[in-house]
This record gives structure tokens, sequence and C-alpha cells, in this order.
């Protein structure tokens, strides 16, 4: 296991192009047995979890000080480019337990650094992000409540789509006071998975694509939280799972797509070179040249966007947060265009479970909604615009 750190003394170069090869020869060789092994069985393996813990890879993005290697993100996001040519679940564990760290940090207790953060960091304890809702939609407008009680916090509502929202140890979840309405009523909390009293887990696992990452149906009936659960002040709920999480997480999903569209063209690419009709490769064909050059530059201007952002958000830019939005919305758009040319490339053979590109079409199409969809994207990036916020 390399260790890659950002020291005193500068960033080691050498150390991380050494990890970045180990991620990528694991991702082809080892990754690609524990994909098919995902595939055949729905499940992501203890075995594999544990893999990817002793490599170090749920690590990377934290500081030392939360027993993390302090990768800068930008940097990061070089190595999550690389994991998403992978099993999306294995994608999925990198990206999620990576980015956690960052929404609770900032807020937690001392306590909760030492018995949930920390833990987090070194893939001992998971913990899943539970913010969507079935009746909401942005964030402001969420429907789960919370009344104070003493030192107790009551809980009602539902959560859905919640990724490893089944077998976390912790829900990082936001909710509102009752009787209060916007941002300013919101309350995160870290909420233990340890059957609660009316806490209702429903296991809502069966996708069309990201097949062994556990997901959720959340139900809360005058659930007890203890208040030393609760994450930072009453009113930061959303400023916790906004700011905290999805901004840096929405540059890290753009990214991920952009390593699963590396992962089909080159898919395409082997294809291409090997199958025949009619006495020619279909390599050799203007109209298969033209896809995967077309596929080609968009993969490459998305990844161009993706890193500014990903810089705009180290540098603490005004523009961070349209940015990540921006490179997100471009990204899957790109995404959806270069799998279906690449699936397109396999002919009838791209439509069949033994070819590759059958489980990257599939599992491409997640991330059309992973950490708010498209049309949500455009809103953001068009208030910035017109309210000249947007940087240019």
């Amino acid at each position: 296991m390399t260790i890659v750190e950002q020291t005193s003394t500068g960033f080691d170069e050498a150390a991380f192009q050494q990890l970045k090869a180990e991620v990528t020869e694991w991702v082809r060789g080892p990754g690609e047995a524990w994909a098919e092994e995902i595939e055949r069985t729905g499940r992501v393996a203890p075995e594999l979890f544990q893999e990817l813990k002793e490599n170090g890879w749920l690590s990377l993005a934290a500081p030392t000080e939360l027993g993390g290697r302090a990768i800068p993100f930008s940097r990061y996001l070089e190595i999550m480019e690389v994991v998403s040519r992978s099993h999306a679940s294995i994608r999925m564990l990198v990206h999620v337990i990576n980015g956690t760290w960052r929404a609770m940090a900032p807020y937690a207790t001392p306590e909760q650094i030492e018995q949930v953060v920390k833990p987090s960091v070194a893939g001992d304890k998971l913990v899943a992000f539970t913010l969507t809702e079935a009746t909401a939609g942005t964030g402001a407008d969420l429907r789960t409540t919370v009344r104070r009680e003493g030192d107790t916090y009551v809980m009602n509502g539902e959560k859905h789509l919640i990724t490893f929202g089944v077998k976390a140890d912790h829900w990082l979840i936001a909710a509102r006071l009752e009787g209060t309405s916007g941002q300013d009523g919101t309350v995160a909390f870290l909420m233990p998975n340890s059957g609660l009293p009316g806490a209702e887990v429903i296991d809502d696992s069966d996708t069309m694509g990201i097949r062994g990452t556990d997901h959720a149906i959340l139900r809360f009936t005058e659930t007890p939280i203890p208040a030393s659960a609760r994450l930072g002040a009453e009113g930061q709920g959303l400023e916790v799972a906004l700011g905290g999480f999805l901004l840096p997480s929405r540059v890290s999903v753009a990214m991920s797509a952009v390593g699963l569209a590396e992962r089909a063209n080159e898919l395409a690419v082997e294809y291409a070179n090997k199958r025949e009709t009619f006495g020619k490769r279909l390599s050799s064909r203007q109209a298969i040249q033209f896809y995967l050059a077309e596929n080609y530059a968009d993969i490459a201007a998305a990844r161009a966007l993706v890193l500014e952002a990903a810089r705009a958000y180290e540098d603490d830019r005004p523009d961070a947060g349209t940015l990540s939005s921006a490179s997100k919305m471009v990204a899957v758009d790109m995404l959806a265009r270069v799998t279906d040319k690449a699936l397109q490339v396999h002919g009838g053979q791209g439509y069949w479970k033994r070819n590759a590109i059958e489980r990257v079409y599939r599992d491409a199409r997640a991330q059309r909604f992973e950490e708010g969809t498209n049309e949500i994207q455009k809103l953001i990036v068009g208030r910035a615009v017109v309210t000249g916020q947007a940087g240019f």
C-alpha cells in the first residue's frame, strides 16, 4: 500500500503516481474479477470491502488528523477517475466514504469525531448520507420532522433512495423542526442505525444498475434520537448536507462519469479492433472512427471542466457551487452519449450481459440523478448566470 500524504514539504508526486498505478492495476485485474462476482451474486462481499480498506482507498481525501492521507481534492479525483472504470458499487464505496467526513467533521463534537468520524474514515464504520425524500425536492422543502423533548428529539417521516441505508452504522440525516419552513428550521443528526424504536428499514436494492450497493427506504414513527446525536446547531441541517457534502460530491460524481465513459470507449475500441464485417475490421470504418473520435473529444472536454470545478472548490472560490453543478450537468450528459455510442459499436453483442459494456451502460444511467438531477443542476447554474454570480 503506497502512502501519499500532503506534508509540510509538499505533495509527494512520485508516491501519488505509484498509488495511481496500483489502483489502475487493481481495477484491470482483481477489480474486474470482483465486478463479475458482484454481478453474479448481487452483493458486495465483506472481503471486497476489507480489501478496499486494507489498500487504504477509503481514506484518501480526509486530513491526517482524522486518519486520512490528505490528498488534495483535485488529485484525489484522479484516483476516483480510475476507480470509476471499475464496477459502480466499488466506485460508490470509495466515493461515499471519501466524502461523508466533509459534512461531519466541521460540525462534530469531539465525541462524534472519535466515535463516528474517525472510524468512518478508517472504514470501520459506514455512514449513509440521508437527505432524499419521496415527497420533497431540493432540500429546503424537507418534510421529515423532529421535535425536542428534553434530551431527546422525536422523528417522524420517510427517506428513500438512501445508499448504504440498510448496512450503515449511522445515518447522516437531515430533518426539520416541527412547525418550521425553509432552511432555518433544518437540523442534522448522526443517527445510529441500531434498532431505534419506530425506525423501519426497508431494503430497496433491486436496481437497474449499481448492483451490489444496498439502498433503503427509511420510515420513522415517533422515533427517539438522543440530543447528543445532533450534528451542528439547530438551523444548520441543510448547511451540513449541501455545503459539507453535496458540493464536492457533485464534482466527484462528475469525475466518476468521466472514468466510466473512458471505460466505455475503451471497450468500444477493443471490440472495434477485433470485430470484422465484410472482410474489414470495424475500426477501419469511418462511421466507427467518428463515434470513437466524438467520444474522445466529449470525455476530454468534460474532464477539463470537472478539474476546473475541483480547483474552484479547493480555492474556496465564489463560483465553486455553480461550477460543481455545471460539471455534473455536462459530465453526465457526456456519459449518456458516450455509453450509447460505445454500445452501438458493439452492435447486438452489446445487449448481452456476457459483455462488460452491458453493465457499463446500465450503471451509467444512475449518475443522471445521483446527487441531484440535471434539471436541478440547470436551475442552480441558470440562477447564477442571470444574477451575475456565475464567474464570467
